[in-house]
């Protein structure tokens, strides 16, 4: 088999496709041959060693969330698969890997209208957008919902699940090339913060302020955003970019300085009176949690037979071109969801 391993965190070259012996299969797995590895922001975090549950693993570390393929061998223990089944799957890292055991409960069955290529962009951005929406807060039908990168995986899925609620959705994106994706996934409105002045344009059109406000830029918009929530209002806080540097592919520690002494400090007793809140969460500690995780894949995949939900654009790239993805998703100028072909 072969997997994507870092053995020490740094740029783009410390990512090396290895061959390497298959894992010995527990009774309560199944293996599967991966066909496509999905690529998330968080992996370049991980790659650089600022992921904090990457950390707690330490290095040599293989990144990778989420995978698609077929079983071809079960344990002793496995009732719900069979060899030749078309499945997906999530895992607290090591998805970038040509052959993967995963516990069953971790594995769910392709829908049949569905590619492996679609299923493998689906489970990491939409859990993320489910945990987001259902299992923080509460998320009622005509709220007005502003959503950063709203282009990007996690942004896409958000719009679809806020538009299965019902509510008004304003995405915002960074480039005029994403606009219409942010609108075919469900935006109402879309600004786009390099050309328009962001929260003077929030302003306008929502002058009484927003219900939610979901968030993976960070320290450039935590501030401004929590002062355009209205009263009850709840910012989701899941990501950082803005810490980042899109033009290295090392960790720019001037820059992460600067983000973190940006980053807003909120006082419990001023967000009392003005009836305001902010929840902040990492999925990746949610794999503590099996009944959290498997609400929301069983809601996923419900949804997915339902055809309520849809795979977002797909760009793939072959497993020995890992670098150049992470170098385009840390571009910040993709769109939709990165994956590797095995």
């Amino acid at each position: 088999m072969k997997k994507v391993v870092i053995k020490k965190p740094g740029g783009f070259n410390t990512l090396k496709l290895i061959s390497c012996n298959s894992e010995i299969l527990k009774k309560h797995q199944c293996r599967i041959k991966v066909k496509y590895a999905g690529v998330n922001f968080a992996d370049t975090a991980v790659r650089q060693g600022l992921y904090a549950s990457a950390k707690a693993l330490g290095f040599p570390i293989t990144p990778g969330f989420e995978v698609s393929g077929s079983i071809i061998e079960i344990g002793t223990e496995i009732k719900k698969f069979k060899v030749g089944d078309k499945v997906w799957g999530i895992t607290k890292f090591g998805g970038y890997t040509s052959e993967i055991c995963l516990d069953e409960q971790f594995i769910f069955k392709t829908p049949d209208h569905l590619s492996c290529a679609e299923i493998a962009s689906i489970p990491t951005i939409f859990l993320t957008a489910y945990h987001a929406l259902f299992q923080n807060v509460i998320v009622r039908p005509n709220m007005t919902v502003l959503v950063h990168s709203a282009s990007g995986g996690v942004g896409t899925a958000l719009l679809q699940l806020l538009n299965i609620i019902g509510c008004t959705s304003i995405g915002i994106v960074g480039g005029d090339h994403k606009v219409a994706m942010a609108k075919e996934n469900g935006a109402k409105y879309v600004i786009n913060r390099k050309t328009e002045d962001l929260w003077k344009r929030t302003k306008e059109i929502c002058p009484e302020g927003f219900d939610i406000i979901l968030d993976a830029v960070g320290p450039d918009t935590l501030k401004k955003g929590y002062a355009q929530l209205k009263p009850t209002g709840k910012m989701i806080s899941y990501g950082f970019a803005s810490m980042m540097d899109p033009n290295t592919s090392f960790t720019n520690w001037f820059k992460l300085i600067i983000g973190f002494l940006k980053i807003p400090r909120f006082n419990p007793l001023n967000m009392v009176s003005e009836n305001k809140s902010i929840v902040c969460f990492n999925l990746s500690f949610l794999f503590d949690r099996q009944d959290l995780i498997q609400q929301g894949a069983n809601a996923i995949q419900k949804w997915l037979t339902e055809r309520k939900i849809s795979a977002p654009k797909i760009s793939i790239y072959k497993a020995e071109d890992v670098s150049e993805a992470h170098r385009d998703i840390e571009s910040g100028k993709t769109t939709g969801k990165l994956l590797l072909e095995f």
